[in-house]
């Protein structure tokens, strides 16, 4: 009589899987520790040019060495005003001349309407081509983004689709909301 094809198919696990043990467990002895011969290990000499190389210390070339050498006394000092150290010990930098500034390029045009999120990770913007930076304004708040997506449609309403998160960064509103007035920087 013919075995059903269960009992053949664990007859055949069971033989796989004996055939997949190393053998025994633990019939294996632990290779037996030896010394590694100390001939094996050669001097390496690192490519120098024939001037450069010596017998004393490893020399570097041009592109590495340096003007002069700094000892523990030496101070820093500003070269153009030739500031006094401070009672500490310290110079104090003289920076009357620098004003910290920072420029915001102009958009090119701003839109306002309604955004809307989806779960995509994505923002979507019709009529502005992928890869166009864009600052998106809501009542709590900017993000500067880039439009990796297309749409919504225009039968919608809808001026851009955002990721969730971005979505709920910028609407200054409950988790229940589905839209949110928002304007939209081209830059």
């Amino acid at each position: 009589m013919r075995p059903s094809r269960t009992v053949a198919r664990a007859a055949l696990t069971a033989a796989l899987a004996i055939g997949a043990l190393p053998g025994l467990v633990g019939s294996h002895e632990p290779a037996p520790t030896s010394s590694v011969d100390a001939a094996l290990f050669e001097h390496v000499t690192l490519a120098n040019p024939p001037e450069r190389q010596g017998t004393g210390p490893f020399l570097l070339d041009d592109a590495a060495l340096s003007a002069g050498a700094l000892d523990a006394a030496d101070a820093f000092r500003e070269t153009r005003s030739g500031a006094a150290p401070a009672a500490g010990g310290r110079p104090v930098p003289d920076a009357a001349g620098s004003a910290s500034s920072w420029s915001w390029n102009e958009p090119r045009f701003s839109l306002t309407g309604i955004a809307s999120f989806y779960d995509f990770g994505t923002t979507a913007m019709r009529d502005v081509p992928r890869g166009t930076t864009i600052v998106i304004c809501g009542a709590g708040g900017c993000i500067e983004r880039v439009v990796n997506d297309y749409g919504p449609s225009k039968a919608g309403g809808r001026l851009i689709d955002m990721y969730r998160p971005d979505f709920f960064q910028i609407c200054g509103c409950g988790s229940w909301s589905g839209t949110t007035t928002v304007t939209v920087r081209i830059y």
